[in-house]
């Protein structure tokens, strides 16, 4: 018999777990993330948008991975529909690292920009005035994924010398609407234009159709490991439709097919390593060789048997790249950055 709680609301006992299915086999998962002992919450103001963002202390010295002599501070730029889950097994894998992951305005729980369109030059706005409430100084690294990698780029292309090194995850070297992939993108648009012009409730709905986010799930991840796979579709189930409303969602995908890594490469002076998926079909291995050559100072490192969910799929080999990279160019007076509350 249930209980009223509070504030008058029924309570009914929690039944025990039903057993797994093959229809809702994408609800549960074996796969767990455990950084409770370093995850903190805090919130800032940006141009009067509240933003979210998480911060993960370094753990001591002597731990897997720690490979970096001194503790350094790498802020994360998350993906286009994602949010700061989607880097934490990565992040799992840096213990001696501090990482900052902010929700991108829009995004996760994060607010919408204010008076100002979601694109890559805004967003570049929104990191520079981030970097300046937290007190992120030039000793700084940096880290995009995907669309990650666009907004951080062209950061970097703006304000040179504001971070010490960049890491591009899944970089997206080329246009989205061009080569063998580029119909999809299209109908990708076509589907973010329709929804935005629907009615709201018939947009939304789209928008979050469980069925299109279970597609696009299975459709990216190569992982035949069951366990994994189920991982990656409860993250996505979760958290891909927390986007505050349908304009921004279409200014921020138009960004992210129309922006690319290589429309700055040449101004990247600064250490970049590349972090790219043998199989990825979004950001293809071809591109990434291409974007190489133009980079001043780059290196290359290719994940096999994955493609565009290295940071869901491949954490381990993922953070070894950064480690290594990192352990090349020791920081030995890194500033620990201040936060706000």
């Amino acid at each position: 018999m249930g209980k009223v709680d509070e504030q008058g609301r029924l309570t009914t006992p929690a039944a025990p777990p039903a057993p797994r299915s093959e229809t809702d086999g994408f609800s549960l998962t074996d796969i767990t993330v455990d950084l409770d002992a370093r995850r903190s919450r805090h919130t800032v103001t940006i141009r009067g948008a509240r933003i979210d963002y998480w911060q993960y202390s370094a753990a001591p010295t002597g731990t897997q991975l720690t490979a970096v002599q001194e503790p350094r501070t790498l802020l994360v730029v998350h993906g286009f529909r994602g949010d700061h889950h989607g880097l934490e097994r990565v992040v799992e894998q840096l213990p001696g690292v501090r990482v900052i992951m902010p929700d991108l305005p829009g995004f996760g729980t994060s607010a919408a920009l204010i008076d100002a369109p979601h694109d890559v030059p805004s967003y570049g706005r929104f990191l520079a005035d981030f970097m300046a409430a937290l007190d992120l100084g030039p000793g700084t690294v940096l880290l995009g994924h995907s669309f990650g990698s666009i907004v951080a780029s062209h950061f970097v292309a703006e304000h040179p010398g504001k971070v010490r090194e960049l890491i591009l995850i899944n970089p997206i070297a080329a246009p989205a609407l061009e080569g063998p992939k580029g119909i999809l993108s299209k109908l990708a648009e076509f589907y973010y234009l329709a929804s935005a012009r629907l009615p709201a409730r018939a947009g939304n709905a789209l928008l979050r159709s469980k069925t299109i986010v279970h597609l696009m799930s299975v459709t990216m991840a190569k992982t035949k490991d069951q366990a994994l796979l189920r991982f990656i579709h409860q993250q996505h189930h979760a958290y891909f439709s927390l986007f505050a409303d349908r304009g921004m969602l279409l200014q921020s995908f138009r960004a992210s097919v129309g922006g690319t890594v290589r429309q700055v490469a040449s101004q990247l002076t600064l250490p970049v390593l590349l972090i790219a998926g043998a199989e990825d079909e979004i950001a293809t291995l071809p591109t990434q060789y291409k974007l190489l050559e133009l980079l001043p100072d780059a290196k290359l490192v290719v994940i096999p048997a994955v493609g565009h969910l290295i940071h869901y799929e491949t954490p381990v080999p993922a953070a070894g790249a950064i480690v290594a990279f990192l352990a090349q160019r020791p920081e030995s007076s890194a500033a620990q950055p201040g936060q706000s509350a």
